[in-house]
């Protein structure tokens, strides 16, 4: 199968302001000076592999030969059942190689490390799946790598800190701040910014300085190209809605671009609710924060009266972030986009009715996801139909569901089976 075509995708709000890193007011370069120069040179090295052809196709080779490219469109029907009649469908990141969409992203920026000439890749990571991708990268293409993981975020995800160092990759626990994704990425910007003649920084979602946001969208929207074209030819239509779940981003602007244009497709963004946004501990930077700039760009943050950014908090690492990428900033403000919060119990109810409706365990990020979902089924109603991002797969959170279905005895998702199918008891 050669490449998916990009039908849909010329109208891209805010997209004429992306040459300068900017989505509407958000985006942009707030970084030290010592940052610049090596951000030019990867701007530029973008731009001219973008171009040639040559790229492009090497690019899309190890999509299809390596990562196993184009992922599948699973349609849930058992799941379907609980959404009020819509059809789920499920486009199938979790089947990449390492497990979650984020080899998409990685495969293009260690190409361009290559193409410039450097031999060291840097990396932050929160579930621990862009820091596996990016591991994996390097050892097939022989870079040397480090990989920055909050210490909280090492114990929750100790699988996937075990499988970086299997690839070969230097994993460095963060100590400072809340030992989240957040402390990761500034320890390994110090990292950058201290190494940058040898090392290139392999940013893990659509935020950051430019070119990151831009950069890293186009590298992701490979999934919404894929899955545009593959509801088209087995269901004649588009999806009314296109569902992803949101922490920095990129898994969800790599679904939603290629609907950009499609005004009658629903675009739903969900985030990290955590214990309720009335609690203030959750990572709903879409819901509840404000503008500021955060890790060389302006976005919406969480942040406190004195503009300092707090800290989040989700069950999910991936999503334990208190910022966004700028262009979901700039979709919520134009109205293209929707992002509504979901809670810890609320992705972990989802993320056992899949297991036990369908046989697939979800990455606890992409349960916030199905969580909405099945919300947005019961309003659109039967045969209405609902594509959702399964950005990735659920071995590495079987620790942290194990001791959460421990701790809470039988869940409400195993009683609600238990009652709508008692023969099967």
């Amino acid at each position: 199968m050669s490449a998916p075509s990009r039908a849909g995708s010329d109208v891209e709000p805010g997209n004429n302001a992306a040459i300068a890193g900017r989505f509407g007011p958000y985006g942009g370069r707030y970084v030290p000076e010592a940052l610049v120069a090596a951000l030019d040179e990867l701007a530029d090295a973008y731009a001219s592999a973008k171009a040639d052809p040559a790229f492009r196709e090497a690019l899309w080779a190890l999509q299809r030969d390596y990562s196993g490219r184009p992922t599948p469109i699973t349609e849930a029907r058992r799941l379907s059942e609980h959404a009020g009649g819509a059809r789920i469908l499920l486009k199938r990141e979790d089947l990449n190689h390492t497990g979650s969409h984020k080899i998409n992203n990685v495969l293009g920026q260690s190409l361009l490390t290559q193409r410039i000439g450097k031999s060291r890749v840097i990396a932050e990571t929160g579930a621990g799946q862009h820091g596996v991708a990016t591991a994996t990268a390097a050892a097939l293409m022989g870079l040397s790598c480090t990989v920055y993981m909050g210490e909280e975020d090492t114990r929750r995800q100790a699988l996937n800190v075990a499988r970086m160092r299997l690839l070969g990759a230097e994993v460095i626990p963060v100590t400072t701040g809340s030992r989240t994704l957040k402390d990761a990425i500034n320890e390994a910007f110090r990292d950058w910014v201290t190494n940058v003649e040898t090392t290139n920084y392999v940013f893990g979602t659509v935020a950051g300085p430019h070119p990151f946001p831009t950069m890293v969208r186009d590298f992701q929207r490979v999934i919404g190209d894929e899955a545009r074209e593959q509801v088209l030819d087995r269901f004649g239509r588009l999806p009314d809605a296109v569902v992803a779940c949101v922490g920095g981003g990129s898994n969800a602007i790599g679904i939603f671009t290629a609907f950009l244009g499609d005004d009658d497709v629903r675009l739903l963004g969900l985030e990290a609710g955590g214990d309720g946004v009335e609690t203030g501990r959750h990572a709903a930077t879409l819901t509840s924060g404000l503008p500021g700039v955060l890790h060389g760009a302006r976005s919406y943050l969480l942040q406190d009266e004195n503009g300092q950014t707090i800290e989040s908090h989700s069950i999910s690492a991936g999503l334990d972030y208190p910022g966004v990428g700028p262009e979901h900033a700039y979709l919520r403000d134009i109205g293209r986009a929707s992002y509504v919060p979901v809670t810890d119990a609320e992705a972990m109810k989802a993320f056992e009715l899949l297991s036990r409706t369908e046989g697939i365990i979800p990455a606890i990020e992409s349960a916030h996801a199905l969580a909405g979902a099945l919300v947005l089924g019961r309003e659109l109603g039967p045969d209405a139909l609902i594509l959702v991002n399964l950005s990735g797969r659920g071995d590495k959170d079987v620790a942290t569901a194990s001791e959460y279905f421990d701790l809470a005895g039988q869940t409400e998702a195993e009683r609600d089976l238990a009652a709508q199918a008692p023969e099967e008891q």
